[in-house]
Formats: C-alpha cells, sequence, structure tokens
C-alpha cells in the first residue's frame, strides 16, 4: 500500500486525541497518545487518507423500533424519530446525521438514528478529514454485551446487539473507577430501552479501563449482576458499512469569510483614494467599483439574510432541547428523584405525577398525616436533588379514605 492511501485514524482517548497509523498487516497501530483534548491543537497529523472518530460526548444516540423492513423509507423514519424527540441536526453544518440498521426481519427493523452536534472552535482538526464516524462503532464487540471506557477524563458506555451498536452515552463521572453515578446512568439507560421495546439481556460488561488489566470495574462488577471484564481498550477500526457523516468545516468557512472582509476593506481605501484624484484615475476607478461589486456578490454567498434567519430560527428551536439535555428537566431523572423523596414503608403513594418543562405537580394521599409531612420536608432538602424548585405544599386534607395533598413545584429558572 503507497504512502498516499494509507488511513490515519484520529481517536478520542481516555485523557485526549490519540492519532492511529495504518500498519502493514492491515490493522491499526497507535502513533500517538494523550494529545490535546482540542482537536484543532493536533500536530504532527500523518499524510494520506484521514478518518475523524467523533467523541460519544458530541452525538445524540437515538434507537428506535421501525414499523417497516423497507430500507428506502429508514432515513425518513430517523428524521421523524428525531423530531418527536426534539433533535434536529444543524442544515447549516454539513451532514450530520445518519441511521444505522441494528437488526432487521421481514416486517420490522432496529435502527439507530445518530445526530452529531454542530462542531464548534476548536472540535475539527487542522486537516480537514475525509471520513467521519463515531468512536463506539469503531471497536468490535460480539454479541449482545456492555462496555465502559473513558473519553477525555469521562467515563462513556455503549449498549451492542448482535456486535452492532445500539445505543451510547457519555455520563458525568470522572472517577478513577466507574462509580456509583456512572452505574446509576447506565441503569437509566436500560431502562429507556426497556420502555421502547428494546430490552437489553447483557452477557457480559467490557470495562477498558485506562490502566488496562491492573483496572478497577468499580461499581459496575457486582451492582449490575453481570460479569464484568476489565481489560484494555481494543484497537479501533472502521466500520462497515462506512458513516455518511460529513460536518462542515466551520472553521474554514469563518476564515476564508475574514479574508474576504479584509479584501473588501483594502479595495474601499483604494476607492478613497481614487475618488481624491477621479480625473487622473478615471478608468481604473471604475475597475476598482466593477471589484467592489464582485466581493459584494461574494460577502452575499457568504452569509445571505436568508441563512441569518435560519440561524437565528436553529438557535431557537435548539434552546426547545432543553427538556432532553437539562438533567433537572428530563422527566424521567426529576421522577426518579421524586421516588426517592417518598418515604419508604410509608403506604404514600403518587395518584399523579405531572412534569412539564420546569413544573411539576404531585398529587397523593396516605393513611396518616405524618408521612406526608416528611414527603414535603424531603422535597426541599438537597440530598434529594429537587430543593432547587419552589415548592408550594398546602397542608393535606382529611377525606373518608385518608388524607389527601396537592405539591407544587416550580423551577427558578426555566
Amino acid at each position: 500500500m503507497s504512502k498516499q492511501q494509507e488511513t490515519t485514524l484520529l481517536v478520542p482517548g481516555a485523557r485526549g486525541w490519540e492519532i492511529w497509523k495504518q500498519s502493514s498487516a492491515g490493522g491499526f497501530a497507535l502513533q500517538s497518545a494523550d494529545g490535546p483534548a482540542r482537536a484543532s491543537d493536533l500536530a504532527n497529523i500523518p499524510g494520506g487518507h484521514l478518518v475523524m472518530l467523533f467523541p460519544v460526548r458530541g452525538m445524540h444516540a437515538m434507537p428506535f423500533k421501525a414499523s417497516s423492513s423497507d430500507e428506502s423509507l429508514f432515513e425518513d423514519l430517523a428524521g421523524m424519530h428525531a423530531e418527536r424527540l426534539g433533535v434536529r441536526a444543524d442544515p447549516m453544518a454539513g451532514q450530520l446525521s445518519d441511521t444505522f440498521v441494528v437488526t432487521k426481519d421481514e416486517e420490522t427493523a432496529t435502527l439507530l438514528c445518530v445526530v452529531l452536534k454542530s462542531p464548534g472552535d476548536g472540535d475539527l482538526p487542522p486537516r480537514s478529514p475525509k471520513e467521519f464516524d463515531i468512536s463506539p462503532r469503531s471497536y468490535a464487540v460480539q454479541g449482545e454485551k456492555i462496555a465502559v471506557w473513558k473519553e477525555f477524563d469521562r467515563w462513556v458506555f455503549a449498549f451492542y446487539r448482535g456486535g452492532k451498536l445500539l445505543y451510547s452515552q457519555a455520563t458525568s463521572s470522572t472517577a478513577p473507577a466507574p462509580d456509583a453515578s456512572c452505574l446509576r446512568e447506565i441503569q437509566l439507560a436500560l431502562g429507556q430501552m426497556a420502555i421502547q421495546g428494546l430490552a437489553l439481556r447483557p452477557e457480559l460488561i467490557h470495562v477498558w479501563s485506562p490502566e488496562g488489566d491492573a483496572g478497577d470495574a468499580g461499581s459496575l462488577a457486582t451492582e449490575l449482576g453481570i460479569p464484568a471484564k476489565v481489560s484494555p481498550r481494543p484497537e479501533p477500526s472502521l466500520a462497515e458499512p462506512r458513516s455518511k457523516l460529513l460536518p462542515a468545516d466551520v472553521r474554514a468557512a469563518r476564515r476564508a469569510a475574514r479574508q474576504r472582509a479584509q479584501k473588501m476593506a483594502a479595495a474601499a481605501a483604494v476607492l478613497l483614494a481614487y475618488l481624491g484624484v477621479a480625473g487622473w484615475f478615471g478608468f481604473g476607478l471604475w475597475k476598482d467599483h466593477r471589484k467592489i461589486k464582485e466581493l459584494n456578490a461574494e460577502a452575499e454567498q457568504i452569509a445571505p439574510k436568508a441563512e441569518i434567519a435560519n440561524y437565528e430560527e436553529h438557535l431557537q428551536l435548539w434552546n426547545e432541547l432543553d427538556p432532553v439535555v437539562n438533567k433537572d428537566k428530563y422527566p424521567v431523572e426529576i421522577m426518579f428523584r421524586v421516588a426517592k423523596a417518598i418515604p419508604m414503608g410509608s403506604g404514600l403513594r403518587l395518584k399523579t405525577a405531572e412534569i412539564t418543562g420546569g413544573d411539576i405537580r404531585l398529587v397523593g394521599e396516605a393513611k396518616e398525616p405524618a408521612p406526608i409531612s416528611t414527603f414535603d420536608l424531603n422535597l426541599k432538602k438537597s440530598s434529594y436533588g429537587l430543593s432547587h424548585y419552589t415548592w408550594e405544599t398546602p397542608p393535606a386534607s382529611n377525606s373518608s379514605k385518608g388524607w389527601d395533598f396537592q405539591f407544587n413545584g416550580t423551577l427558578a429558572e426555566k
């Protein structure tokens, strides 16, 4: 294989970006580890075919069951599924979405819709890659398993079915080993899969520790009831089928825009000089005037008014994603905290729980007033994660069946 055909992978590592170079044996060998956290700061990238793997934190993974096995409908079905979840790819930032088939039978299919977050400053390398993919697809995992590893000092995890990626998510845990916080986020994700009819029955948990075989499975060793295997992270590879992801290089566009703006400023300065001696440089003034028109046309192509309006609409739509990406408004997380605040064995039960944006409405009953008072106090304690809500907790009312209550909570900053 010639040097021009060799492939280089940019892989998100445990502490920074890694560079993997294709070896003569056909696989990939680690060339540089623990690089910078910003892809734009990468240096000494080898020539040839460059492929970048986006980290888990830079994407949304949305698996679902499709009611059709017609592959021509998969893209449209994935787009509608993402829309229902409030996730939209930025239309001004290139091809940020792709759909992968996990399983397929005669009438239905399990699909994974992936939407990348719009790359910001520092998210793309100095040299534009020819291909893009997501890191969880690059690791070979057989059967139905869970894999946990670190990217940029945060634990991330992925679910695999039949050796194909089903779901992936970044956690908030930065502990040396997977801790209780990491465990809880995995359990919540497993619960969400079951609610969608995609229940996972993993045979094994791979813990790919930065310390290799000497690492620790932490809270995952016994809490999930599944064997955990600690080992180094496997070598990455190019997944098939190849991804269609192709984000636009926003930095390059901005750089070109600055250069064109500088040209326009220079042309304007020349024009002013020519106006002072119009009689001497009439023909030159006409040429510069034509050049200014050309530059203005280029400026309109770079940032037309319609695209600016579309970008402002995009920002407004992104703000609408707050209930999905903000854990203080995410209904599953809020319901989990409310359930923790109910006194154990008290007989208190909820009849209605409405969670909308930053508002919570809880209606329930208990045989005695004491559990209701305890529940009231727990909702306002910081240890239960709901103290940042402003709670209206009027006294419980007595009825023939016991005591009824209605509590309302409002997030201070919606």
